[in-house]
């Protein structure tokens, strides 16, 4: 992972350690690394989304282990110094002056380290379609509705899952959004 941390510029890489505090502060609910990988790429730099999505695994365990146990800015350098003498001096730096500003602001509660790992709802997309014809079929005309449910893994990762449904489904599925609307509100 170090080879690849080298790729990352610096204010990207700043960039993602924010995100990640941000997260693990419970003040976003994940880090889009799609989003970010893009960006990079535009900038002209050859990194994939996984390679990113693995970086940001590493330092997000880093940080929280490190709020875990306490760890001031010095003792967090040092240990990384120990640990990881590959590192790119860019990203100690980044990593230094992240946790100074921002470290002692996680937190870590006896409940959130007991919560089951599951994942978190972000967005959702739906848009309404017409099958016309396929390679066995001249005339289809076929309305079916696409659903994308943006959701943010445990680890922090922002991924998107789709999945068609017919018109009934669809039904279905709305009714039971709005019963859980209506049980949210007796809350």
């Amino acid at each position: 992972a170090a080879d690849k941390i080298n790729l990352i510029p610096q204010d990207f890489f700043a960039e993602l350690c924010e995100q990640i505090i941000q997260h693990l502060n419970h003040k976003i609910p994940g880090v889009n690394t799609a989003e970010l990988c893009q960006r990079i790429q535009t900038s002209g730099i050859e990194i994939n989304v996984g390679d990113l999505a693995k970086i940001a695994n590493i330092v997000s365990f880093l940080f929280s282990t490190a709020a875990r146990n306490n760890l001031s800015t010095e003792e967090l350098v040092t240990t990384l110094g120990n640990a990881v003498s590959t590192l790119p001096k860019h990203a100690v730096q980044v990593i230094r002056h992240v946790w100074n500003e921002q470290g002692k602001s996680i937190s870590v509660s006896e409940d959130a380290r007991n919560m089951a790992t599951v994942g978190q709802f972000v967005d959702i997309k739906w848009k309404l379609g017409v099958a016309m014809s396929s390679d066995t079929c001249r005339s289809l005309k076929y309305p079916y509705v696409t659903v994308t449910l943006k959701v943010a893994d445990p680890s922090g990762q922002i991924t998107d899952k789709s999945f068609e449904m017919t018109i009934p489904q669809f039904k279905n599925f709305f009714r039971q959004f709005k019963e859980i609307a209506a049980v949210l509100e007796t809350v």
